[in-house]
């Protein structure tokens, strides 16, 4: 009866938060408005492959990003290493590392971090514009730590804090995010939803923001005081959005030695975003017992196909990605309680820009 009433609990609190962040979602014209909009990148190959739609069926280190309570089917131990070529030509580049342990008989603790390198980028002056005076850094890092749990054979939920440093050597903002999820899984059929991106409003602060000024002397004629004043940075939102999936796996039978070797996972979900349009995601995967999957995926927005903005207000497409999406994963059992290793890829089309690529590592200990 417990366990009944903290599932229900926790189903209706998603629930009502979700429709509170769906009142605002999918307004255009808020484009821009919000901040820390690297929360909305995944990092990881696999659920890159085929566009973000399998929020239902995600599972292990991944489902920290799409949705917090996959994790809780981690056996043992979960290490993901991930590297992602962002917008090939422009110069962006992601790191990511996560770990899952189970704990207990039915948590699991998770583990991210992602870095985010923007390059080096010529430093410029009101004296200087051109540059030709050094360079700065920018350095963009997210840690995630989650607990997740099953509350029953079919419910799995679980929580996620995000902590979101963004900096230059002298200006920084710092701030903090919880997503929380929920997936119901009955044999072949997967539902989930998940909140993601909720937290307190973030600004920038530092020497960077302070500029000499001079003010009248009071005390001597038409002389100056020289001073430094400080601004304040105006505060920022962050992309908070709300995840809502299904899938079904379609098990291949052959004969009795065949018996779902071959499976074929149909997956949809709706995003509903609070700062750009909604998204409808589709993806579909094939796999060969648990050696090989191949996927493909299609991220639709309202202006998908359409060229790229440079007005949101009178329409065209808001994001230099185009939709496509496809991946690989071949993975090999090694030792003696068959773990797994595995090698991913991911490819995200664009346009501007020759696309996005993801490549993974992964080790599962069982």
């Amino acid at each position: 009866m417990k366990k009944k009433s903290t599932t229900t609990a926790i189903i209706t609190g998603i629930a009502l938060c979700a429709s509170v962040i769906g009142v605002k979602a999918g307004d255009p014209s808020r484009v821009g408005q919000a901040g820390a909009t690297e929360l909305l990148i995944n990092p990881w190959a696999n659920s890159s492959g085929w566009a973000n739609a399998n929020t239902s069926c995600v599972q292990g280190i991944e489902a920290q990003f799409l949705n917090v309570a996959g994790t809780a089917f981690t056996t043992k131990t979960d290490v993901m290493l991930a590297s992602t070529d962002w917008l090939d030509g422009s110069g962006v580049h992601l790191s990511a590392f996560g770990l899952t342990q189970h704990v207990g008989s039915s948590g699991a603790l998770g583990l991210s971090i992602m870095s985010v390198g923007l390059g080096n980028i010529p430093i410029t002056t009101f004296d200087n514009p051109e540059g030709g005076i050094g360079t700065y850094t920018p350095q963009f890092i997210n840690i995630g730590v989650s607990y997740a749990r099953s509350f029953s054979d079919q419910i799995y939920g679980g929580i996620n804090t995000k902590m979101i440093s963004e900096s230059i050597s002298n200006v920084s903002a710092f701030g903090f995010a919880i997503d929380a999820g929920i997936q119901y899984v009955a044999k072949q059929v997967h539902f989930g939803i998940s909140l993601k991106n909720v937290g307190p409003r973030m600004a920038y602060s530092g020497d960077g923001l302070a500029f000499e000024t001079s003010t009248p002397n009071s005390s001597i004629t038409g002389s100056t005081n020289q001073m430094t004043a400080a601004q304040r940075s105006q505060g920022f939102e962050l992309p908070s959005l709300v995840n809502i999936g299904a899938a079904y796996d379609f098990l291949l039978k052959g004969d009795s030695s065949m018996r779902s070797q071959h499976r074929i996972t149909l997956a949809a979900n709706f995003t509903s975003n609070s700062f750009t349009q909604d998204e409808e995601m589709i993806g579909v995967e094939y796999g060969f017992k648990s050696f090989f999957m191949a996927r493909v995926g299609y991220d639709y927005q309202n202006s998908t196909t359409q060229p790229l903005s440079t007005n949101p207000v009178i329409g065209g497409r808001l994001t230099a990605t185009t939709g496509f999406c496809g991946g690989i994963t071949l993975q090999a059992p090694f030792g003696k309680n068959k773990s797994v290793f595995g090698i991913s890829y991911a490819y995200r089309a664009s346009n501007p820009y020759s696309g996005c690529h993801t490549i993974g590592v992964r080790v599962t200990l069982k």
